[in-house]
């Protein structure tokens, strides 16, 4: 990691520090005042890879139809953390879960699709307009200690797509154009991520790993090994632009230095921003002074 100055920095003088202030303050304390200059004053920018080397990509919180019952429309569970399993080892994998059924009754919503399911866990948290009226919000409850593996990288493997071309809805498509084979696909990621019920404002974004909400455009997931959560972190990367945010979620995919994943916000448009990054950056941490 190497000091900076501010002037080494482009964009820095342009952005809207009272907006990264007020996702800050979310999970810290700041005074009033002007926000550049208290940015400036408690923090020291250090570049945390070399420039150009950061590796972004994009998340969101999806919003789908659902139900709270089983059936025709609605056959694919988004399930709750069952009780009296210990998770400080790894349990079952996904393969095992669902040839098992190991956790019926423990059923939360059921949505349309088990991709939609599967990628709603890939979020890990999602907001569902219940056919039966009212929302629901979901949020991270735990997971079953599997390794995550991509299901996009998998596809890309077998030669469905290139890399460049593998997005969510690259894979949806496959998905309908493939349903037999739609589970043995999802197999290939042994992780398995459960949902517990959020009490949140309709207009507040889902809850991160600092358990408060994130901030559209303002929070990103990082890597806690690397950069410690909470810091300010400046973000120039291709297709989203350059801009202070702030390190308030994790992943199970948001490994090393360099790596972050941007939240984009709640619903279909959010998730086709969220679907287009993937890029190399730079990315620069704002590490408090003395």
């Amino acid at each position: 990691m190497r000091p900076l100055d501010w002037a080494e920095i482009p964009g820095w003088d342009a952005d809207d520090h009272a907006a990264a202030r007020a996702a800050f303050c979310v999970t810290g304390v700041a005074p009033e005042g002007d926000a550049r200059t208290w940015f400036e004053t408690v923090f020291e920018p250090v570049e945390v890879t070399d420039p150009g080397s950061a590796h972004f990509t994009g998340y969101y919180e999806p919003e789908l139809p659902a139900s709270r019952s089983r059936s025709v429309r609605f056959p694919a569970p988004l399930y709750a953390l069952p009780a009296g399993v210990d998770f400080s080892r790894p349990w079952a994998s996904r393969a095992e879960i669902v040839a098992g059924d190991l956790l019926a009754g423990h059923e939360i919503a059921f949505v349309e699709s088990a991709i939609e399911a599967f990628l709603a866990q890939v979020q890990g948290s999602v907001r569902l307009r219940l056919a039966e009226g009212g929302t629901l919000r979901l949020g991270f409850a735990g997971k079953n200690g599997q390794p995550y593996r991509s299901i996009g990288a998998e596809l890309v493997a077998r030669g469905v797509a290139p890399v460049a071309e593998m997005t969510p809805d690259r894979i949806r498509r496959w998905c309908a154009q493939n349903p037999a084979a739609v589970q043995d696909l999802l197999n290939t990621n042994p992780s398995f991520v459960f949902f517990r019920l959020l009490d949140l404002p309709e207009g507040t974004g889902p809850i991160g790993a600092m358990g408060q909400p994130v901030t559209a455009g303002r929070s990103l997931a990082v890597d806690p090994e690397v950069i410690p959560l909470g810091s300010p972190v400046w973000v120039d990367c291709p297709g989203f632009g350059r801009r202070l945010m702030v390190a308030q979620d994790t992943g199970s995919a948001i490994r090393g230095a360099g790596r972050g994943d941007l939240f984009l916000g709640s619903g279909a448009e959010a998730g086709r921003q969220a679907g287009a990054i993937n890029a190399r950056g730079r990315m620069i941490w704002l590490r408090r002074r003395g």
